[in-house]
């Protein structure tokens, strides 16, 4: 019996040493992490940033195959962290910020001279990002996601206003980065120069982390 108990002693004492050599286990990894996948946890409260990937354009065009409509070479997005559980699991967020800067957009349209502003309406958004990478951007009850985009034109300047139910995108550890392709707004006011639907196309990178030092990349988990 003595040997038994020394023996059952022994294994318990290794049991425990070997958990305290490993690492912290997947479950301990939350949905968003800076630095690398598994990296330090972004923390809730914090405010994430990115601005259109180097070499890349916002568009909203007239069909998802054309290239007729608006393009724009600055876009920013920030967006405030509310919950970011461990993975797998789904972090939420919320969208405080979607700028584009009017001086670096064009337009193509016939009759349209220029781009006077790009304004994202009904913030905040809620945005969810799961360990799978998907993207979901919601807007508030009883709200819609709106953009109002002003344009000058032959005829004088004019107002376009797009919705959409909900934007889809995709986020990729290779890059840091959150993309949205044709994803669809349908006109609800505007002249004719308007285009009955906008379809919005734009990649973000790096997203960062504000709210630690450095700004350091975040990655999904």
């Amino acid at each position: 019996m003595r040997t038994r108990s020394l023996l059952a002693l022994v294994g318990v004492a290794a049991a425990l040493s070997v958990s305290a050599a490993v690492p912290a286990s997947a479950a301990d990894t939350p949905v968003l992490t800076t630095g690398a996948a598994g990296g330090t946890p972004v923390a809730t409260g914090d405010v994430l940033s990115a601005s259109l990937a180097s070499g890349t354009a916002a568009t909203l065009y007239s069909s998802s195959t054309g290239t007729s409509g608006v393009s724009c070479s600055s876009s920013t997005f920030t967006a405030t962290v509310g919950d970011n559980p461990a993975a797998p699991g789904v972090a939420t967020e919320s969208l405080t910020g979607h700028t584009f800067d009017s001086s670096t957009c064009t337009s193509n349209v016939t009759g349209v001279l220029g781009v006077t502003s790009i304004t994202v309406d009904n913030l905040p958004y809620t945005t969810t990002v799961a360990s799978d990478g998907t993207v979901t951007v919601t807007p508030g009850a009883g709200s819609t996601i709106q953009t109002t985009v002003k344009l000058r034109t032959l005829l004088g300047s004019i107002t376009c206003v797009y919705q959409a139910p909900s934007l889809s995108g995709t986020a990729s550890n290779t890059d840091n980065s959150i993309a949205f392709t044709n994803q669809q707004f349908t006109k609800t006011s505007g002249s004719s120069l308007c285009f009955a639907n906008g379809y919005f196309t734009a990649k973000y990178a790096p997203v960062t982390d504000t709210g630690q030092s450095g700004s350091p990349a975040v990655f999904v988990n």
